[in-house]
C-alpha cells in the first residue's frame, strides 16, 4: 500500500513538517489528525478548498479526520497574515457561519459511520473559567518566544491587541483537548499557521508528557507569487450564491499556462502521470489541460450536473458549441425596453455601477451581439433582442445573457 505521505509530497502540498518520522508514522498507523477552519464568514472559499484536498488525500489512506470549526477561536480572530485587527463579530453571526461551513465540508469529508468527526471549539472554550485557565495553560507559554512567532511579529509595529494575543493559547488548547477526547495526534493546515502549530505540540508534551506532530501545507499561489482566488467581486467562494459555478469554472479555464501544474495537482484526484502530461502541453494545446482542471474542480465543489453545465456555457462562447442555456442569465421585462441600459445592466449584477459601467465603456469593454457599445447614455433597444434575448460581453470573457420576458 503505497503511503500517502509519498502521495501529498508528489502532489505539492508539504511545505514543513516537525518530524521527521512522520512519514514513517503515517505508512504504519491509521492516525486521527485535525484541520482547523474559523468561520469568518458564511462560506469558505479556495483558499480553504486546498486544506479540504489535503484532509480528502489523508481520509482516503485510512487516516480519521477531524474538522474543527472554530466557533470558539473566532470570537478572538486570528492574527496571521494580517495587518491589521480582524472586525469583531456577534455569537450569533458566527454560530449562522459555522453552521453554513459545517454544511459545505459534508460534500468534501466522509462523516459516516465514524469516518470522521466534526467538532466546534466553542463547546469548550466558551464555558473554561479564565483564571483557571491561565494558571493552567498560559502558565506553560513563554511571551518572550510568542513575540519571535511570525503571525506575531508583523503586527507589533501597528499594535497587537491583548485579546489577538490570546488566540495561540486557545488553538494550542484545542490540540491539547482534542488529544485527550479523541487521541488525535497530528494536525494539518496552512503554512501561515506553523507558529500556532508549534506551540500546540509544545503544550500536548507538557501537559501529556506525549509527541504530537503537525504538518503543513502550500499555500495556494499563482506562478508570480500571489495568491489565488481573487476576482473583481472577490473572494472565489465555495457557496454556489456567492460564486456561480459558471464563474467558478471560468476562473479555472482562465488561469496562466503557469499555474496548471500546481493547480491539477493541488485541487483534483487527476492522476499525477496525467497531470504531467496535461502541463507539458504548449501553446494552444494548453487548453486541453485548463478544460480538464475547469471541470474536475467545479465537478468537486458544485457537482458532476453543474460542471457539464458550466463546460457547455462555456464551450458554446468560446468553442464549438451551440446550447446557450446555461450562460448566465438575466430576465428583463419588456417595459425596460427604451431605458437607460447601463441601469439595467446594474440592476442586473452585470456590472457592479453605473461608475464601473461608464470606465468600461470608455475603455471598449462592454458589447452587445458583438456590437461594441460607445456611449453611455445608450438605452436598452428592442432589436437587440432578435432572438429573445441579447447577449452582453463584459471585458474579455465575462458572457451573460440577456432574456426578455
Amino acid at each position: 500500500m503505497s503511503n500517502v505521505y509519498d502521495i501529498l509530497s508528489e502532489r505539492g502540498y508539504i511545505k514543513q513538517t516537525t518530524h521527521d518520522e512522520i512519514k514513517d508514522i503515517l505508512g504504519k498507523e491509521k492516525i486521527t489528525f485535525y484541520i482547523g477552519f474559523d468561520p469568518t464568514a458564511d462560506s469558505l472559499h479556495v483558499g480553504h478548498f486546498i486544506a479540504l484536498m489535503f484532509m480528502a488525500h489523508m481520509q482516503r489512506a485510512g487516516h480519521r479526520p477531524i474538522a474543527l470549526v472554530g466557533g470558539g477561536t473566532a470570537m478572538i480572530g486570528d492574527p496571521s497574515g494580517r495587518t491589521d485587527m480582524r472586525q469583531m463579530m456577534t455569537k450569533e453571526t458566527i454560530d449562522h457561519n459555522v453552521s453554513c461551513i459545517k454544511e459545505q465540508m459534508k460534500r468534501f469529508i466522509d462523516f459516516t459511520d465514524d469516518k470522521a468527526i466534526l467538532v466546534n471549539n466553542a463547546d469548550w472554550l466558551l464555558d473554561l473559567n479564565y483564571i483557571e485557565f491561565i494558571r493552567d495553560i498560559g502558565s506553560c507559554f513563554s511571551v518572550n518566544k510568542m513575540l519571535t512567532a511570525e503571525c506575531f511579529k508583523q503586527r507589533l509595529e501597528k499594535g497587537l491587541s491583548f485579546l489577538e494575543f490570546n488566540y495561540m493559547l486557545m488553538q494550542g488548547y484545542d490540540f491539547l483537548e482534542l488529544y485527550r477526547k479523541y487521541n488525535c495526534t497530528m494536525e494539518l493546515g496552512g503554512d501561515d499557521q506553523w507558529s500556532n502549530m508549534l506551540a500546540g505540540i509544545d503544550l500536548v508534551r507538557r501537559k501529556e508528557s506525549k509527541p504530537v506532530y503537525a504538518m503543513t501545507c502550500a499555500l495556494l499561489t499563482n506562478s508570480e507569487g500571489n495568491k489565488m482566488g481573487k476576482t473583481a467581486k472577490g473572494a472565489l467562494w465555495l457557496d454556489p450564491k456567492k460564486t456561480s459555478p459558471y464563474d467558478f469554472y471560468q476562473y479555472w479555464r482562465n488561469v496562466n499556462d503557469a499555474d496548471v501544474e500546481k493547480c491539477l495537482s493541488l485541487l483534483t484526484f487527476v492522476p499525477m502521470e496525467e497531470v504531467k502530461r496535461l502541463s507539458a502541453l504548449k501553446d494552444a494545446q494548453i487548453n486541453e489541460a485548463k478544460r480538464v482542471l475547469a471541470y474536475e474542480v467545479t465537478k468537486l465543489v458544485h457537482g458532476e450536473e453543474e460542471a457539464k453545465k458550466s463546460q457547455e456555457a462555456a464551450e458554446a462562447l468560446f468553442g464549438a458549441g451551440s446550447k446557450l442555456d446555461n450562460v448566465p442569465t438575466v430576465e428583463v421585462g419588456k417595459e425596460k425596453i427604451g431605458s437607460s441600459l447601463l441601469e439595467v445592466l446594474v440592476d442586473g449584477g452585470i456590472v457592479p455601477s453605473k461608475s464601473e459601467g461608464r470606465r468600461l465603456i470608455q475603455q471598449g469593454g462592454l458589447t452587445v451581439n458583438d456590437e461594441k457599445i460607445t456611449d453611455a447614455n445608450s438605452n436598452l433597444q428592442e432589436e437587440f433582442f432578435q432572438d429573445g434575448y441579447a447577449l452582453v460581453k463584459r471585458g474579455k470573457k465575462k458572457f451573460y445573457k440577456l432574456q426578455l420576458k
